[in-house]
């Protein structure tokens, strides 16, 4: 945790902070360890950032002052269209795309998507933010990336994907007959990775249709949890 992150409804008229959760509290009472006197780093999650005085502490709860007074470290101008990986990887996807800077997400269906991922906990709305949460908290910032989901994939594609991708370099990552991976661009770009196995041909040509460029991030077979933080990496210049 390098930044504790808190909501608006959670500051007083005051700029008072109460904190109590178990999570951010085992935290603060285990491994920060907090005197009263001293000045933690805080954010309010889309706000600004600054720090916060602790005024009282215990191992139940932390009360701070709260002064914010930088912006936060805007996100990157990067859409990522994620095809529904498998549990296990969604968690630490979701909290890469935070830490690295994805300003929204949409989760796709494909065709190789078991029909099981979709009714994973940690497809649950609260648990999306859990997660989003620990990637911001570990980038010290606080933007929290949009996340949306397209449980059909041809829909999507044909009728909300020109608009949701307007006016951005379009990508996916489908090594067959493609141009190598760009590298530190500064403009809007929407990136297409799709599940374990890739996207069908089916599929990257219907994305093709709606302007994507087929790219390739080499020779080597990356999983999904490894392609996506190579991609952003490669096409943001991080």
């Amino acid at each position: 945790m390098n930044i504790l992150l808190f909501s608006a409804q959670e500051l007083s008229p005051t700029g008072q902070l109460y904190i109590q959760d178990s999570r951010r509290q085992s935290h603060l009472a285990k491994v920060i360890k907090p005197d009263a006197g001293e000045r933690l780093r805080v954010g309010q999650i889309n706000g600004a950032t600054g720090h916060a005085l602790v005024l009282q502490h215990t191992t139940e709860a932390t009360l701070l002052q709260v002064e914010l007074t930088q912006p936060a470290i805007e996100p990157l101008p990067l859409k990522l269209l994620l095809a529904v990986p498998r549990p296990k990887m969604m968690r630490r996807i979701l909290q890469t795309c935070a830490t690295m800077g994805v300003s929204e997400i949409t989760l796709l269906n494909s065709a190789k998507v078991e029909k099981s991922y979709w009714q994973t906990p940690f497809l649950q709305p609260q648990t999306i933010i859990d997660n989003l949460v620990l990637g911001l908290e570990q980038a010290g910032t606080t933007h929290l990336p949009h996340v949306h989901k397209a449980p059909l994939f041809k829909p999507f594609v044909e009728d909300q994907l020109a608009l949701w991708a307007d006016q951005s370099t379009k990508l996916v990552a489908h090594p067959r007959d493609a141009q190598a991976c760009p590298t530190a661009s500064k403009q809007p770009m929407t990136l297409a990775i799709g599940p374990e196995g890739g996207f069908t041909d089916y599929e990257v040509e219907k994305l093709q249709q709606q302007g994507f460029t087929s790219f390739s991030l080499g020779p080597r077979i990356l999983r999904v949890e490894t392609a996506v933080p190579v991609a952003i990496a490669r096409l943001c210049a991080l």
